[in-house]
């Protein structure tokens, strides 16, 4: 498994929020902490960015994103908007998590709560190259439901 360093920082006031972090041995995404200064009520259909208190600098070749957590997804209706969330490795704003409830009942976001994933991400660059003719393939146009 390839690991990579990367810097991070604590906004101020936020030293008591952990940096994201494995929660088992074999995790592919890292938790993200709430930096909210008091507890925020997502009412049902209501969406709400909410803080982590980190900054990050990604190395050049990679990007971070941001994903739902299962558990808040299955449990309370909650999930994420923009997923996923892509932090680009130039980016060195706050990590915000955009939080919708899609669940029926509302829903208490408190400090330190468990809210996202981040997974990190080698990224390539594509050189276009533009063809009058591509490679047919069993698929051909095949869209959305063409396989059942």
């Amino acid at each position: 498994m390839e690991k990579i360093q990367v810097s991070i920082e604590k906004l101020p006031g936020c030293d008591d929020i952990e940096f994201p972090r494995y929660m088992t041995e074999c995790a592919a995404g890292m938790d993200v902490f709430a930096a909210v200064k008091e507890a925020e009520i997502l009412q049902p259909g209501e969406r709400k960015i909410i803080p982590t208190g980190i900054r990050i600098a990604l190395p050049a070749g990679y990007e971070a994103q941001i994903r739902p957590r299962s558990g808040l997804a299955i449990r309370n209706g909650i999930t994420l908007l923009n997923t996923p969330g892509t932090i680009d490795s130039d980016y060195r704003g706050e990590i915000g998590i955009i939080m919708i409830n899609h669940g029926q009942e509302p829903f208490e976001v408190k400090r330190g709560d468990r809210i996202a994933q981040m997974t990190v991400h080698r990224v390539c660059r594509v050189l276009w190259h533009s063809t009058s003719f591509l490679q047919p393939t069993v698929r051909g146009d095949g869209g959305f439901g063409h396989t059942g």
